[in-house]
């Protein structure tokens, strides 16, 4: 039963400590959109994803009222859009960007995900022609995000993906740099990326997943640093991980009742819910400053990634008791320019990319949203994105890079996005030119621990 103060004590979180969910997702299968006419094919996209979502936003607010729970985002991932585009022999796919971009605007979502290709062992129809055709795409709408797939620890990584994708995002900042290159944070590059994750912008709807679920992901970094703010001083290591695995607990029950209560009223299966520790630049609501509250003078100290190990590992274990699905992502997310502690500590000079680089060993993510200078070339973005990949390869973990080239902008300089994303400072990038090992192409072998079966 619940008792009065644990009432009270959730109030207060959502109140005054940035307790929120931060997103309702609906994934909806495409895979019976496919037809070798583009025309037909993208207006079965949109015809389809505005029937199935036509009471998504609607839904999230009613319960957002009646329980007195912020819904930050309502969003809908989608089929890998490569796998639909596959027969249409056009190169012409952009139209199921528009299609999909249409629908958000429809339906009001915040965002719609699932313009991908999964190519980590190798290149199949439509795969080329999406990704061609991703800066245009994403300069050209509005809400859709864009995500590839270019490693697995049981594939290993796809050096040729790799190599165009360094090209593809340095394209894609240049064609938004009159809108402080938007495009490229709306386009991440995954390895081992998973098939349920609500979180954008690299959320798509699994193949194996069902026709249409409902994820949901929680977000409360602000609910843990007053935990530890309060109740943390003098405390050993291992009681600070009790205090974390708590309070996940209590989060993720609120993730829970806000995606049964969805499902419910949408009468779509229930998928999982994501219990991340998502920051926004909000004051209070970062996971740099609960690394701090630790006992770190500043984030990107010696000591950081021991202490955001044990902040993932306790998130992990504390919300994987409260729901009977958990997730996507699942643990502390460390984008810098959406994080108020974050940015603080790039502009001091204690966080740098090769420090973040560490951290992402440990967190459920990798480089996100990270600010690096506009003259940065096709190679060395490549590079970066194949170091974050190996982490995630041969430590069987989803790792991700998100780099936003600064066009005409230098380190030092400011980028700024507004809303969830942010700003973030332009943060120096390593010396040294890369280009003769990426321009190998080929395969990079998966490790010795792929052999499972």
């Amino acid at each position: 039963m619940l008792e009065t103060k644990d009432i009270l004590e959730t109030i207060n979180m959502i109140d005054n400590e940035n307790l929120d969910v931060r997103t309702i997702t609906m994934g909806i299968s495409l895979l019976d959109c496919m037809s070798g006419d583009i025309n037909i094919a993208s207006q079965k996209v949109y015809d389809k994803v505005c029937m199935y979502a036509q009471d998504l936003v609607r839904t999230g607010e009613d319960i957002e009222r009646e329980y007195g729970i912020p819904i930050i985002n309502k969003r809908i991932s989608v089929s890998p859009v490569a796998m639909i585009a596959a027969p249409c022999q056009s190169r012409n796919v952009i139209k199921f960007a528009k299609a999909l971009d249409k629908a958000a605007d429809t339906l009001g979502v915040n965002f719609i995900g699932g313009y991908s290709a999964l190519v980590h062992k190798g290149f199949s129809a439509g795969d080329y022609a999406l990704i061609e055709s991703i800066p245009e795409a994403l300069s050209v709408t509005e809400k859709v995000c864009s995500s590839v797939n270019i490693g697995s620890t049981k594939a290993g990584l796809n050096m040729d993906a790799v190599k165009k994708m360094g090209r593809i995002v340095k394209k894609t900042a240049e064609m938004t740099a009159d809108r402080d290159c938007i495009g490229a944070a709306k386009l991440v590059v995954f390895c081992n990326a998973p098939e349920d994750n609500p979180f954008m912008a690299g959320a798509f709807h699994g193949v194996g997943e069902a026709d249409c679920v409902i994820n949901v992901g929680v977000s409360g970094p602000g609910v843990v640093r007053a935990v530890l703010a309060k109740d943390g001083k003098g405390k050993s290591i291992d009681e600070i991980a009790d205090m974390v695995k708590k309070t996940a607990f209590k989060i993720t029950r609120m993730g829970q009742l806000v995606a049964k209560q969805a499902s419910k009223r949408l009468c779509v299966p229930f998928g999982i819910v994501d219990l991340s520790l998502a920051p926004t630049p909000a004051v209070g609501d970062s996971v740099a400053y609960i690394l701090e509250e630790m006992g770190l003078e500043s984030c990107g100290c010696h000591g950081t990634t021991a202490a955001l190990a044990l902040l993932n590992d306790a998130v992990k274990k504390g919300g994987v008791m409260a729901s009977s699905h958990v997730g996507g992502l699942s643990g502390a997310f460390i984008p810098v320019s959406e994080d108020a502690g974050m940015i603080a500590a790039a502009k001091k000079g204690t966080l740098d990319i090769t420090k973040l680089e560490c951290m992402t060993a440990v967190c459920s993510v990798g480089l996100d949203m990270i600010v690096v200078p506009g003259d940065i070339s096709e190679e060395k973005i490549s590079a970066i994105i194949a170091d974050e990949a190996a982490i995630g390869m041969v430590n069987s973990k989803t790792t991700a890079v998100r780099l936003i080239p600064a066009i005409g902008k230098k380190a030092g300089d400011e980028l700024s996005f507004g809303g969830l994303l942010g700003s973030g400072p332009v943060m120096p990038v390593r010396e040294g030119d890369p280009s003769v090992f990426i321009n190998r192409g080929g395969r990079l072998p998966a490790p010795l621990q792929a052999l499972k079966n």
